[in-house]
Order: structure tokens, then sequence, then C-alpha cells
């Protein structure tokens, strides 16, 4: 999947997705919104109480390549859907549901309490932790699984854009898509995103 992503970004760049079956095309999209559905919902966070360390990193390992797989997926779906002159068959609102239902969890639940503490969550109590705590474990250092998530999900948020320049959503995806462009700039630490979240808005007011 990681390698079918930079493949459709190229095919995309050159502007000869238009020149694949079309009938193949949506029988693929449909193949990766499976693999899309598949992450959508998965938790990356430890709260695993009884587990070993070394459980818990094999879990989580685990979880993260599946996130992972499935924002491949999102990423080629909508390097077909933003391509140049692309059927109306291509635009199969179910896909576009759920890589929108996609980015938004995991902006929430996996990427926000990585980069901004006061989105994170005390694993052991569940609730929230308190401001000194925060600080305290708020560490600068990223796992490179997560910067590459992070790069996905910044990919991911610009290419909708895009979709909305070319594709008329349904109201209830188009305010889905406001709420995932103006959350962004109410956290710390994600400047490539906000960057994104710009031109998504942008998007969105210009419909």
């Amino acid at each position: 999947l990681s390698e079918l992503g930079s493949e459709s970004a190229k095919i995309k760049a050159m502007g000869i997705m238009d020149k694949l079956s079309t009938d193949k095309t949506v029988k693929v999209l449909n193949i990766l919104e499976k693999n899309i559905q598949d992450g959508s919902k998965l938790s990356t966070l430890l709260n695993h109480n009884n587990d070993t360390e070394d459980e818990e990193r094999l879990w989580r390992d685990l979880i993260m390549e599946r996130v992972t797989k499935s924002a491949d997926a999102c990423l080629t779906a909508i390097n077909i859907m933003t391509s140049p002159n692309m059927p109306k068959a291509v635009y199969i609102e179910d896909v576009i549901e759920r890589i929108i239902q996609y980015t938004k969890f995991h902006l929430q639940n996996t990427l926000y309490p990585q980069y901004d503490p006061v989105y994170r969550v005390d694993p052991h109590g569940g609730g929230v932790l308190s401001s000194k705590a925060k600080r305290a474990k708020c560490s600068t250092h990223k796992q490179r699984v997560i910067v590459m998530l992070y790069n996905k999900v910044c990919d991911i948020v610009s290419s909708l854009s895009e979709l909305l320049e070319i594709q008329l959503l349904t109201d209830t995806t188009i305010l889905q898509v406001s709420s995932m462009g103006i959350t962004p700039f109410f956290v710390e630490n994600v400047s490539e995103l906000q960057l994104c979240a710009i031109k998504l808005v942008t998007a969105v007011s210009t419909l």
C-alpha cells in the first residue's frame, strides 16, 4: 500500500490516471475502502495496565502498522479522485466519508495527543492529566512512525481541499470537513498541518 500510494502520486502528477479503465479503478477504490476501514477506529494509545512493557510495545507496533497501512490506502484513494479528468464514477461517497472518518479519528486520538500535551489523557486513570503532569510528560522526541503518520495525514488534509474543488459533497460531509479544518488552529506544534488546514478551510468557504 505504501508503494501504491507513492506510485498513484506519480501517475496523478503525470496526468494519466484517467487512461485507466473506470471499472478497474472503481474496484481498486472499493478494496482501498476496506483497508481504510481496518485502521479507521484503532486507538494507538497504550492502555493495557496488566501487560509488560515489551507486550505493550509489540501491541502498539502492530496497531501502528495497521493505522499506517490505512493512511496509505487513504492517500491512494484520494490521489485517484483528485487526478485530472477523472470520470464521475470514481467519486464514491462511502470512500470519501471513510477517508474523512479515518483522518478525524487519528488527528484527535493519535496525532494531537502526541504533539500537544493538552490533548493527552492519563492512560492509567483515564482522566485528563494536570497541566504540571502534562508539561513533565511532554517530550519533543517523536517516534519515526508517528512523524510518518503525521506527514501522511497532512497530505490527506491537503488533498481533501483539492477534492472539494472538484467534487460536490453532501452537507454532512462538508460539516465534518469544516470541523477537521478548524481544529488544528487550537493545537500546538502542528504548523505543517495548520498550513494544510488553511487550504481546506479556504476550499470550504468558496463553496
